[in-house]
């Protein structure tokens, strides 16, 4: 017999991870922030239940702590912090990246030009961060290591809440980050490994170094 409470629970618990997911990467809900239950399930429309239990999972992702045996806040931001996030992620996507292309075939490639395409179709667009990262993680998803590849993915969420705190800066976007891309594409489809990782550091690195100034008074 089939609990059909038990599945309206868990889907109410997934629909507030995603959500309070998405506030905290944005940062809709500030670092830092006290993460107070009852406000919270207001704010969702939904029980305290599965605001309790989305803040839990969202502990594991590193996006929430716990301060006290029943608090939570949103995880500090620091710049100590981003510049640790930025070197594991050079190291581990490096990884990644050499692996997927020692491993290259007609169908990964395929993967990433289609990738590659949707990103600049979704351009200015509410659906664009999510395929920036389809095309990021396709890149690494030839690698053959799912531990390596979620801890990548992991990382590029974590450093997505620092490019939302500096993306309002005005000379944020002065980069032509499209022809970036665009080299590391070619680089991989052209199964280069060391111009390959090349650009996608530099990528990653330019970008850090800009928010890491961004961030020097956090």
């Amino acid at each position: 017999m089939i609990d059909s409470t038990s599945g309206k629970e868990t889907s109410a618990t997934h629909a507030a991870y995603l959500s309070l997911r998405e506030m905290i990467l944005t940062g809709v809900l500030p670092a830092g922030e006290k993460l107070k239950i009852e406000q919270l399930r207001k704010l969702l429309e939904t029980g305290a239940s599965p605001v309790r239990e989305a803040l839990s999972l969202l502990t594991s992702d590193m996006l929430v702590e716990r301060i006290d045996q029943r608090g939570f806040r949103a995880a500090p931001a620091s710049r100590a912090n981003f510049e640790e996030i930025l070197n594991l992620r050079c190291a581990l996507e490096d990884m990644a990246f050499r692996q997927s292309i020692a491993q290259a075939d007609s169908d990964w490639e395929e993967r990433l030009v289609l990738s590659h395409h949707r990103m600049i179709r979704a351009a200015n667009k509410p659906n664009f961060e999510i395929a920036h990262k389809v095309f990021h993680m396709t890149l690494l998803s030839n690698a053959a290591s799912p531990m390596l590849e979620r801890y990548c993915s992991q990382l590029y969420d974590l450093n997505i809440r620092y490019r939302y705190l500096a993306a309002a800066a005005a000379n944020y976007q002065r980069r032509d980050i499209s022809a970036e891309h665009i080299d590391i594409l070619n680089a991989a489809i052209g199964r280069n490994a060391d111009v390959a990782s090349k650009a996608l550091l530099t990528h990653y690195r330019l970008t850090g170094a800009y928010l890491s100034k961004q961030l020097g008074d956090l």
